[in-house]
């Protein structure tokens, strides 16, 4: 049995899916191809690839952000076949579109440092729910969180590198002067806010 490595740590999506792809379509049935991600939604868009390829597919955490993924070939490859359209946008089929709406960078309105503290856990339990939002969207106060000296800077960035998108409001960080502070994802418009919220099945806000 032939098997082929394909260490796609690290790379945005869809390239990981892409790779994955171009080496089933090159490849024999019965050859395994063992791709290494970092993040779960790379992993549930590889397994989609495999189901809609009719090839076997299986996973397996081998540490922190460190997934091994296992797609056996089960029929000769078609190259000339586009990638379906839901893995070309990076989405998984039949997830809810979830974004979170955080205009504070504290959480409820009594004391300021116990508003400090539920703030820094409601990010930090985001990045461990089994399905991630699609879209955080940081305003007003709440765009302190995506700029330099955060305390959920990094549980922002680990969000951002599984592939959940961070936006945060350009009036608000030029309002507060943080237009160079800005150390996660981009810079969002107020049409682009509306828009993602209008587009969401779930809308989260602390």
């Amino acid at each position: 049995m032939m098997e082929k490595i394909i260490d796609a740590r690290g790379l945005t999506c869809p390239k990981p899916v892409i790779l994955t792809k171009k080496e089933m379509d090159q490849s024999q049935p019965g050859t395994v191809i063992l791709v290494d991600v970092d993040n779960e939604m790379a992993v549930a868009n590889l397994r989609k690839l495999a189901n809609s390829q009719e090839a076997e597919y299986a996973s397996v955490k081998l540490g922190d952000k460190h997934y091994q993924v296992r797609i056996t070939v089960t029929k000769e490859g078609n190259q000339e076949a586009d990638l379906p359209q839901d893995l070309q946008n990076c989405s998984i089929a039949g997830a809810k579109k979830t974004v979170v709406v955080i205009s504070s960078d504290k959480m409820g309105d009594g004391e300021e440092k116990l508003g400090d503290i539920l703030m820094k856990g409601f990010v930090y339990a985001l990045t461990q729910l089994d399905s991630l939002p699609s879209t955080v969207l940081l305003y007003n106060k709440g765009a302190f969180l995506s700029c330099e000296g955060s305390p959920v800077l990094v549980d922002l960035q680990t969000l951002a590198e599984a592939g959940v998108e961070i936006l945060t409001c350009g009036t608000c960080l030029n309002y507060y002067g943080l237009e160079e502070k800005l150390q996660v994802g981009s810079v969002a418009n107020m049409y682009v806010i509306v828009e993602t919220q209008a587009k969401a099945d779930l809308i989260i806000k602390p």
